[in-house]
């Protein structure tokens, strides 16, 4: 029993350690900034207040805007569901894949890391369009996700893009773009 001590007394600091990082997950503008394609204070000089306001427009829009799409991947991460949104960007990428040698190769590692059960980073679909999508994948094509990501796209303009509407991160976005501009 004596040598199970010390063995459980690390568990438990590990434990604690991980769950501290955890309170610590921040949903701020400053996470934002650290994600941005460029550098952080060049980015927010660029974006214009009537930019970053047009977000709120329609879930595309914000989708299409490359910093609008850093803040939205900066707040999935905050609630730990930024594999939606990796998924549908993959998905998007495979999309334009015009050689039909690295199309099932493609395809195959797509649904390995979203689609599969126990996948590495698993997006919540239906069994239906889990099985269509598998299906699918027998003689994959370019639409071969079209279900599924529809599904993620809906998922995500339904629950993940009100909240974001009304994260700290954007509305912190806000205030620093209007007051850089007063």
């Amino acid at each position: 029993l004596t040598p199970l001590l010390p063995h459980l007394d690390h568990r438990n600091r590990g434990m604690r350690t991980r769950l501290g990082c955890l309170s610590h997950k921040s949903d701020s503008y400053s996470d934002f900034t650290a994600i941005l394609p460029d550098k952080p204070n060049r980015a927010l000089k660029r974006l214009s207040i009537e930019e970053a306001t047009r977000w709120a427009d329609s879930f595309d829009v914000l989708l299409s805007h490359k910093y609008g799409l850093a803040a939205f991947r900066a707040f999935l991460k905050t609630e730990f569901s930024e594999e939606n949104l990796e998924f549908w960007l993959a998905c998007e990428d495979f999309k334009k894949t015009r050689s039909a040698a690295k199309l099932a190769s493609k395809a195959q590692r797509i649904f390995e890391e979203f689609i599969d059960v126990q996948a590495p980073r698993e997006v919540n679909i239906d069994f239906q369009t889990r099985e269509l999508t598998r299906r699918n994948m027998q003689e994959p094509s370019l639409s071969c996700f079209d279900q599924a990501q529809g599904k993620v796209h809906s998922l995500m303009e339904k629950d993940s893009y009100p909240r974001f509407l009304r994260s700290k991160i954007y509305t912190d976005l806000l205030s620093q773009t209007q007051r850089r501009l007063s």
